[in-house]
């Protein structure tokens, strides 16, 4: 890769933004200024649970410079409550309102806005907010929350369980009857927060005279975000406009509406003033939003020699105390996809998500993360039962190439991936004979090595029909637009979120190849809902497939008249002999392209500027509207191994190498691939390894400091080696697959592997994370290592 056959996608170019970004030029919510703004702050709970008795906001008020003060009863007039309730059979329908009125359900849940004429008045007039509460007992486990007894975080709910999905698929109670043996293993990934460069935060601008809104937020989806903003403050979708311009990060953190941002919103709307706010990092930890905490169970149903029949998957999922997001999603991604790459027809899962009084959960960077871990562990699992060679059990249970398309026991269908190649590509790179060498030697004199591999296969992009069937609002399409000026400068639009992907560097080069110009010549317009068309945003991967495909396209059909109208001057009868190369037209004769004298800006002032000139009956100018549809679903793969050392002695992980085979299809632009494979490694490792929201027996957050929330930096990370070995989908424009959470999901297994590896003369196996030294040291307390001295 690139395929040869293209001239602009897969060039190694600079990106285009990072020269606003390095200089200071960006344009984030901070740095638009609103003279005369007002600000928000909000008064928060201490309480993880309690009834709120009484707000005195006296004394508050009558403090110099405050304008307002508004709570969850005046809200309740401004704006409308949200409803989460899709028709999935086993998820049970919430309501929440802008701010509480009766019940907080976790600490840092927002029971005020304090409006004030800067930031200091508005926090200092917080603290005087006198807030009576009745406490409640709190739920604070998943365990906890299934307990008929325990007490409900929503009240109005049968029980805390929000969402029970089960699903059978063949026969896994006859495969276990037949099985050699039948191995279980427990997964447990806790808690952690998506933690931005950025934090949340807003600018509303209401407008009496044309009764519209102005609101600039940093968000991933802007038309979605607006059409939720307009509903739920009754207004049209006409009288909203939502300004995106450069955002910090999201990692799933900023798609949802925030009752902050409704509650500035409305109270702009309210006073007829500018309002802005913005998060402290303190907030960020305590009332963002938060994932990833879930207990996974598998039963594998085996042969003698390690064949997988049959598999039972079990998983609970803490969704904290509010659905910002349909409960059953998890069901949908998780177990869904969670076999990959290994022949399993014989499959059932029990799915069960509860609420509990921490922050409310969102799709964190790979929703699914914990997928590969849980299935590679398995596959060790049953290495470790049989006494296999945990490589035999993978070469023996993958899928051969032959074998795809592959409908998976759940009905998803595998296509155009390759995880046996990068499999082997990464054991030839690593040289796995020779490391089980290396590694029986290093045991020999006290130092213990382990090499963890995780075979990643990553749903990079959803259709409509998982959109659907999930209960989740939106759908999988997506929306692009391309106008050529008369000048021949080439304007573009997608209806994508951008928050640190690249886009502007990796889009432009869908559109230069489309369209035959070079990728400097084209400038994109996103996050701008007035400007942009209406597209579902960035989440998942979709970035490349949706967005980079739509466009592609758009800029096919702009390329296709482009070259009418320059058959038509060169008095030609048709185009087929033409091509749009870097600007220029030029005509094949005798098999070889010759440049004519015609550029793309000739032909532009022709559309516009004289009409007259054109094929018959073709409509004047050169703007152009595409909406794409991908497949159902879209895949890329990888293979990570890691070798790590483990000091028995303090349970400290030390880093050896760590590579990744992977193929995401097309590479748009090899920079950008690989930022996103380095950033996404690195936040699998840093979770897997130190980041842990955690909360106390009465729901106190303990880590509402970077002090106590701890994330990995540049020195305890590894250098990453990346292979690739990309083949292109078949069913995709340009071939295009999307990337960007499987090295999340890659880092989370590889790792753990490899410290199980290092353990296994020990007989521990470490089934949570984090990996701290502390846990590990606790597994080998009192154990004496085995060591096959033959």
């Amino acid at each position: 890769m690139p395929d040869p056959e293209f001239r602009h996608i897969g060039q190694h170019l600079p990106r285009k933004e990072d020269y606003r970004l390095l200089t200071g030029q960006g344009r984030f919510v901070d740095d638009i200024e609103v003279p005369g703004a007002l600000h928000a702050c909000f008064v928060r709970s201490p309480h993880a649970h309690a009834r709120i008795v009484s707000i005195d906001r006296e004394a508050a008020i009558r403090m110099p410079g405050v304008v307002a003060i508004v709570t969850g009863q005046e809200l309740a007039l401004w704006t409308t409550r949200q409803r989460m309730a899709p028709p999935i059979e086993g998820l049970q329908p919430m309501e929440m309102d802008t701010l509480p009125t009766a019940t907080v359900r976790f600490q840092g849940d927002p029971v005020a806005c304090v409006v004030a004429t800067d930031r200091y008045v508005a926090e200092d007039a917080a603290e005087q907010v006198n807030v009576t509460y009745e406490v409640l007992p709190a739920v604070t486990s998943m365990w906890q929350a299934l307990q008929p007894d325990t007490p409900r975080v929503d009240e109005s709910l049968s029980s805390n369980l929000l969402s029970h999905q089960h699903a059978d698929h063949g026969d896994v109670t006859a495969r276990k009857r037949e099985a050699h043996r039948v191995v279980e293993s427990s997964f447990s990934q806790h808690r952690q927060t998506h933690l931005p460069i950025e934090t949340r935060g807003c600018i509303a601008l209401w407008d009496a005279g044309r009764a519209h809104l102005t609101f600039h937020v940093g968000t991933q989806v802007p038309h979605p975000y607006r059409t939720t903003l307009a509903s739920r403050l009754r207004l049209s979708e006409s009288q909203v406009t939502v300004i995106s311009q450069d955002v910090g990060g999201g990692f799933g953190q900023k798609i949802a509406v925030y009752r902050e941002e409704l509650t500035v919103a409305a109270v702009a709307r309210h006073l007829q003033r500018a309002v802005r706010w913005r998060e402290d990092r303190l907030e960020n930890l305590l009332a963002s939003s938060q994932a990833r905490e879930d207990f996974c169970r598998t039963r594998a149903a085996v042969s003698a020699e390690g064949r997988l029949l049959g598999l039972e998957l079990e998983i609970v999922e803490d969704f904290g105390a509010y659905s910002f997001y349909p409960g059953n999603y998890l069901a949908r991604v998780v177990a869904m996809i969670l076999t990959g790459p290994y022949r399993v027809q014989d499959y059932s899962y029990d799915v069960k998500v509860v609420l509990s009084n921490k922050v409310g959960n969102g799709p964190m960077r790979a929703p699914m993360a914990i997928t590969s871990w849980v299935m590679d562990g398995t596959i060790d699992a049953i290495a470790r039962a049989l006494n296999l060679d945990p490589v035999a059990v993978r070469r023996l249970n993958m899928l051969q190439p032959h074998e795809y398309p592959y409908t998976m026991a759940t009905g998803e269908v595998l296509a155009d991936i390759t995880p046996l190649e990068t499999l082997e590509g990464a054991l030839a790179a690593v040289d796995y004979a020779q490391f089980r060498q290396r590694q029986q030697q290093g045991r020999m004199q006290g130092v213990y090595r382990g090499l963890g591999l995780c075979t990643v296969v990553e749903s990079t992009t959803y259709g409509s029909r998982f959109y659907k069937a999930a209960g989740i609002a939106g759908s999988g399409h997506e929306a692009a637009w391309l106008r050529i000026e008369p000048s021949g400068a080439v304007n573009a639009s997608v209806g994508l979120g951008a928050s640190g992907q690249g886009y502007e560097t990796s889009l432009a080069l869908a559109v230069a190849e489309g369209l035959g110009v070079v990728s400097q010549q084209v400038h994109l317009h996103i996050g701008h809902t007035d400007i942009a068309p209406y597209g579902m945003g960035s989440r998942g991967a979709r970035g490349g497939t949706a967005g980079g495909g739509t466009l592609f396209l758009c800029a096919q059909e702009a390329r296709d008249k482009v070259l009418a109208i320059a058959a038509e001057l060169l008095g030609l009868s048709d185009s087929v002999a033409l091509r749009l190369l870097d600007g220029r037209v030029e005509q094949r004769h005798d098999g070889k392209w010759t440049p004519t004298e015609l550029q793309l800006a000739d032909i532009a002032r022709t559309a516009y500027l004289n009409p007259l000139a054109l094929p018959a009956g073709m409509a004047p100018g050169l703007e152009f509207h595409k909406t794409y549809e991908p497949p159902p679903m879209t895949y890329s793969n990888s293979t990570h191994a890691c070798e790590v050392e483990v000091d028995i002695e303090t349970g400290a992980i030390r880093f050896v190498r760590y590579l990744v085979a992977e193929d995401c299809g097309t590479v748009l632009s090899p920079v950008v691939v690989q930022g996103q494979q380095h950033g996404a490694i690195a936040m699998g490792l840093s979770g897997a390894l130190y980041e842990h929201v955690q909360y106390d027996e009465t729901g106190q957050n303990l880590s509402g400091t970077l002090a106590d929330y701890l994330m990995a930096t540049a020195h305890e990370l590894p250098k990453f080696e990346l292979i690739a070995m990309h083949t292109p989908n078949r069913a995709t424009p340009a071939g295009i697959k999307g990337m960007a959470e499987g090295g999340v999901m890659g880092a989370i297994g590889a790792l753990t592997n490899a410290v199980n590896d290092a353990l296994a003369p020990f007989g521990v196996v470490a089934n949570q994370q984090p990996l701290t030294p502390m846990y590990l040291r606790a597994l080998l307390r009192d154990k004496s290592p085995f060591i096959n001295k033959a």
